[in-house]
């Protein structure tokens, strides 16, 4: 199942790439539905705050109707950072799985194990490493395009 929504994010990722955003999806499931799908939209929005993670975050708090999401589940191709680990855990979502870790911006194992901080007031499940090659793959492709 994890599979299916991260080929679901992958499209999102897809779509910022087009756009010519860095290539990030996320996809937010409740009850085996999604409930949001997004991708990063900085350049865009000239917003720092628009990654594809909140996002969706914002999107899936509006369909519950409530900031806890403590039932959802956020696919997201590529390790969080500081910021979107932050609104991971204030809206409480209970399961992150991603795709591809980031080495210099990932707070979720690469840089420090923000999610699964006892010290925080609610942890996270995480998996990681679902259709890694893929979205490591559309990054690449980025960057590429990028520096030629």
């Amino acid at each position: 199942m994890d599979e299916k929504y991260m080929k679901e994010a992958i499209k999102e990722a897809k779509n910022a790439l087009k756009e010519d955003e860095v290539p990030i999806g996320a996809v937010i499931v409740y009850q085996d539905q999604i409930i949001s799908r997004a991708h990063n939209t900085k350049e865009k929005n000239s917003n720092p705050l628009c990654h594809a993670e909140i996002i969706a975050i914002d999107q899936a708090c509006k369909k519950i109707g409530d900031w806890r999401l403590n039932e959802c589940t956020l696919y997201v191709t590529i390790e969080p950072c500081l910021m979107c680990c932050g609104a991971i855990i204030q809206s409480r979502i209970k399961k992150l799985v991603y795709g591809a870790q980031n080495q210099k911006f990932g707070y979720v194992e690469s840089i420090a194990q923000t999610l699964t901080d006892s010290k925080n007031n609610h942890t996270v499940e995480v998996k990681s490493g679902i259709c890694e090659e893929e979205c490591k793959k559309v990054m690449q492709e980025f960057f590429e395009s990028k520096r030629k």
